[in-house]
């Protein structure tokens, strides 16, 4: 006699986030940094590799190396080191996904370094406090995703050279944000 009990009702099974019929998604780990020129810059050259908060420590590391690179560099010239990073960037952040076979990574962070740049370059001058400000602003931004910020998220998404200006697009709208905001601080 056959059993007529109804079965359980499937489990769903949560979606993968690296790309089907490929292996599990690699670790950011060091010896995956140095191994492409093009990881190093995307894992922002070892502050994505964060265990916390990799996003905030990449951006942190943005603006300390914005600090430093505006000694040296003319307004004109980081405006140019910033258009060539963000062109680099969408390159870097195309290959590192695919390599780490993970279609947006938190150890990627070239997207937040280069925003920031964006935002320090064009609210400047401003002392350590507006600073400070500024890099809050942008971090609530990029992490909460309000709308636009959710839109642009959702845009761009999966792998190769679509999904690698994904992960760059949504950081320059969290930028164009926060620069708004400044901007009406300012004006008010």
């Amino acid at each position: 006699m056959q059993d007529l009990s109804p079965s359980p009702p499937p489990v769903p099974q949560p979606q993968p986030e690296h790309q089907p019929d490929s292996a599990p998604p690699r670790r950011s780990l060091r010896h995956f940094m140095f191994s492409n020129p093009l990881h190093l810059i995307a894992l922002g050259f070892g502050s994505g590799l964060s265990r916390v908060a990799p996003g905030t420590v990449g951006t942190a590391w943005g603006w300390l190396a914005f600090l430093v690179l505006q000694l040296w560099l003319t307004q004109a010239q980081m405006g140019i080191v910033i258009a060539v990073s963000i062109v680099v960037g969408w390159i870097a952040c195309t290959v590192t996904a695919k390599n780490m076979r993970v279609a947006d990574p938190g150890s990627i962070v070239w997207d937040e370094v280069v925003a920031i740049w964006i935002v320090l370059w064009l609210a400047m001058p401003m002392g350590f406090w507006g600073q400070l400000v500024a890099f809050g602003l942008f971090r609530f931004f990029d992490a909460v995703k309000p709308n636009p910020v959710k839109w642009a998220d959702q845009c761009f998404k999966g792998f190769g050279w679509r999904g690698g200006f994904g992960i760059m697009f949504d950081d320059l709208v969290a930028a164009f944000c926060t620069l708004l905001v400044i901007a009406v601080w300012r004006w008010i």
